[in-house]
């Protein structure tokens, strides 16, 4: 009875130094979080990144601290993600360009899908096709007609080549059959400045960076790109002048492959409860923002419908950055 018993003894014991990873991982995290956000500030990647950062600080108990690594059409921010090590203290902003580079850049050193693991959806929204507020016409029909009667004359902007931002303006062109010229910046910022001052004539960004300066009336909204009209601004859908035009935003969290479930999992779980929260939901929906709340699984699967439905979108209109 006495061997017996020993051995229960030794086997919890054991049991006990066993369980001890699995202890240490609920106790996640430990230490400041990196948050990469791949474009400067300013822009909607960086605007969700901080409202993310500032709840999730304050329910994880450390840090949680955006870095911008913004170029390379995303991939700069991107790339050090994927290659930081997958121990849940990197985290990365995903967003449309995250899809739209799979197809864009034919040499890309990683493939996102594959090296990046998911962690949680955020949102979606609608971009919004903006000029200045000088700009001739007041109504999608308008510019329409005006771009066409000066062709090549009209600055489109984007927040870089291939963003969504670029191709929901590519695909307008092709639609309407008109003629503008790109001009592309490193993130949304710079673009809504140049934007403001009449350096450029027109954008296609995504609604959050931009809002706060058409509701202030440095700028004018002609209409936004999803099929039906938004709450947060009192225009017209610009499908309702262009048939079958729509190009919308989305955005989530990741890790690099490999991480600890345990981190995936306590991230997932705080993201959807900030998605929960009337307060986040109020500051969202300001913006123009639909929650994607769910399981990692269920973001991957929008990420992935995306990387297709952009891949037709990029073979369509030719766009290629080598």
């Amino acid at each position: 009875m006495r061997l017996i018993s020993r051995i229960l003894t030794g086997l919890v014991l054991a049991g006990s130094v066993f369980a001890l990873p699995a202890s240490a991982q609920s106790d996640y995290p430990t230490k400041p979080i990196k948050f990469i956000v791949p474009y400067p500030p300013g822009g909607t990647t960086d605007l969700l990144a901080r409202l993310m950062s500032t709840w999730l600080t304050q329910r994880l108990g450390q840090q949680v601290v955006v870095e911008n690594k913004a170029g390379g059409g995303n991939n700069i921010g991107t790339e050090m993600a994927v290659r930081s090590a997958p121990d849940g203290y990197t985290i990365f902003l995903v967003n449309p360009a995250n899809a739209i580079n799979a197809t864009l850049y034919p040499k890309l050193p990683f493939n996102f899908l594959e090296d990046m693991a998911p962690v949680a959806g955020i949102v979606r929204v609608p971009n919004v096709m903006t000029v200045t507020k000088n700009f001739p016409a007041k109504t999608v029909a308008e510019f329409i007609e005006y771009a066409k009667k000066n062709p090549g004359k009209v600055n489109m902007a984007s927040s870089g080549s291939g963003t969504s931002v670029h191709l929901s303006g590519e695909m307008f062109k092709f639609m309407t059959g008109i003629d503008m010229k790109h001009v592309p910046y490193k993130g949304a910022g710079p673009a809504i400045t140049d934007l403001i001052s009449g350096q450029v004539d027109v954008l296609f960004d995504n609604m959050p960076s931009i809002i706060g300066h058409i509701r202030g009336g440095s700028l004018r909204a002609l209409g936004v790109t999803t099929t039906q009209r938004s709450p947060a601004l009192d225009v017209q859908a610009v499908a309702e002048t262009v048939p079958g035009y729509e190009a919308s935003a989305w955005f989530g969290i990741a890790m690099p492959k490999g991480a600890p479930a345990a981190a995936v999992q306590r991230l997932n779980r705080e993201v959807n409860a900030a998605l929960a929260d009337p307060g986040m939901k109020a500051k969202l929906a300001d913006l123009g923002g639909m929650p994607i709340p769910g399981t990692p699984e269920q973001f991957w699967a929008i990420h992935k419908m995306e990387t297709e439905k952009w891949a037709k979108i990029v073979h369509f209109s030719g766009a290629k950055v080598d």
